[in-house]
C-alpha cells in the first residue's frame, strides 16, 4: 500500500502528524509512506525512518499540479480537509481518500471520520492518528514524535554555539499562529539571561529579525553571550541549533514542537484563546508551559478586551526563573497559569 499523509501547513502541524507515519509503519506490513506538505516545512521530514518520500505543493499551484501530486497513490489521508487538495485527489482517482466527515466537501472522501476537533478534547496528535480508523486500523497510544539529524548536522549545530557559555538557551520571539509576548520582553529576557551567564541564540525568520532589531536598535546593544541567528538559518540548521541547546523559549509555535521532537526542554508562552488550548497544542516533551490566568477567549479582539495585557502578565523574572528550573532538571511538561 502506498499511503500519502496530507498536511501542507505549519512546522508544528507536521511534527504532530509524524505519529501517523510511525503507526502506519507498525500496523501495515510493507507499507510505503509519503507526506504531502509545503516546500518550507518539507526539510524537517528528511531522514525520518517512517517517511519514505516527500512531495510538496504551494497554494498557488494550478489544479493540474495538485492532481499530479497524488499520482501513484493508493491512499490519501487528509489530516486537515483542504478543499482544493481533496478535489485534486478525487480527480486523480486515488482509490482510498480519508478525511473528516463534517464539511460539505467531505463528499470528495470515500472514508469519513466523524471526530469534532473543535471540541478540543484531545491532543492534535491523537486526532491525527484517529484518522487511521478510515483504513480499518485501531490507532495505538501516541508516543512523542521524533525528527532526525545526521552527525554532520549536529556537529554543525554545535559549532553555532562556539564561544557561548552554558546552559544554552534558544529564544524564538516570532510565530504567526498565536499572540506573542512583546518583543521588548523577549529582548529584556535575552539580556538578563546573558548577564546571568547563559549562552543565548536568537532564532526566527528574516522578517522577524528586522522587527526584533528595530526593537533593539542594533547588534551593538547586545551583551556578550548572545548570538543573533535570526534570518540566518534554514529549517534543518534551526533543528541542529536546537538539538545542541538545553532549553527553547518560544510562544505556541513550530520551534517548540521541534524542540520536543529532539528531546530538548521547552518553556512555552501560550495565549488564552480557545483554539490555542494546551490540551490540543502543547509540545509533547518536557518543560513548562505558561498560560495567563485569565478567561479562555474565542478570539483576540485587541484592546477592547479587559484582558488585553494577558501575555504581559508573564514577567521577565518569572520566565527566567522557569528557564533556570528547566535547564537544571528537565521534567514532564507542566502547565502553569500565571
Amino acid at each position: 500500500m502506498n499511503v500519502l499523509v496530507v498536511r501542507p501547513d505549519g512546522i508544528g502541524d507536521v511534527v504532530l502528524s509524524l505519529p501517523v507515519a510511525s503507526q502506519l509503519r507498525r500496523l501495515i506490513p510493507h507499507v510505503r509512506i509519503g507526506f504531502l506538505t509545503s516546500p518550507v516545512v518539507a526539510p524537517i521530514l528528511d531522514r525520518h525512518p517512517d517517511v519514505d518520500y516527500v512531495r510538496t505543493i504551494r497554494w498557488v499551484d494550478p489544479l493540474r499540479d495538485l492532481q499530479a501530486a497524488f499520482s501513484g497513490v493508493d491512499t490519501a489521508v487528509f489530516l486537515k480537509p483542504f478543499r482544493r487538495l481533496m478535489w485534486a485527489a478525487f480527480l486523480a482517482r486515488v482509490p482510498i481518500r480519508v478525511a473528516t466527515g463534517f464539511r460539505w466537501y467531505s463528499l470528495l472522501a470515500n472514508r469519513r471520520i466523524y471526530d469534532h476537533r473543535s471540541e478540543f478534547l484531545k491532543h492534535e496528535s491523537e486526532y491525527n492518528v484517529e484518522m487511521l480508523k478510515g483504513l480499518g486500523l485501531n490507532p495505538l497510544a501516541v508516543t512523542r514524535p521524533r525528527v532526525t539529524l545526521s552527525d554532520i548536522e549536529r556537529n554543525a549545530g554545535e559549532r553555532r554555539w562556539t564561544g557561548l557559555p552554558s546552559p544554552r538557551v534558544v529564544i524564538h520571539p516570532g510565530g504567526f499562529s498565536a499572540r506573542r509576548w512583546r518583543l521588548e520582553r523577549y529582548l529584556d529576557l535575552t539580556i538578563e539571561l546573558a548577564r546571568e551567564g547563559y549562552g543565548v541564540a536568537l532564532t526566527g525568520s528574516d522578517e522577524e529579525r528586522v522587527e526584533f532589531e528595530r526593537e533593539m536598535l542594533s547588534d551593538a546593544t547586545l551583551p556578550p553571550g548572545i548570538s543573533n541567528l535570526m534570518g540566518r538559518l534554514s529549517v534543518r540548521e534551526l533543528m541542529a541549533v536546537i538539538a545542541n541547546a538545553h532549553v527553547v523559549v518560544s510562544g505556541a509555535t513550530g520551534p517548540a514542537h521541534l524542540a520536543a521532537a529532539l528531546g530538548i526542554a521547552t518553556v512555552s508562552l501560550f495565549d488564552p484563546r480557545r483554539n490555542n488550548l494546551p490540551v490540543r497544542w502543547k509540545p509533547l516533551g518536557v518543560g513548562v508551559l505558561l498560560r495567563p490566568d485569565v478567561p479562555t477567549c474565542e478570539k483576540c479582539i485587541g484592546e477592547a478586551c479587559p484582558y488585553w495585557d494577558c501575555l504581559d502578565r508573564f514577567s521577565v523574572h518569572q520566565v527566567a526563573s522557569h528557564i533556570a528550573q528547566v535547564a537544571k532538571i528537565p521534567s514532564a511538561l507542566t502547565v502553569l497559569h500565571i
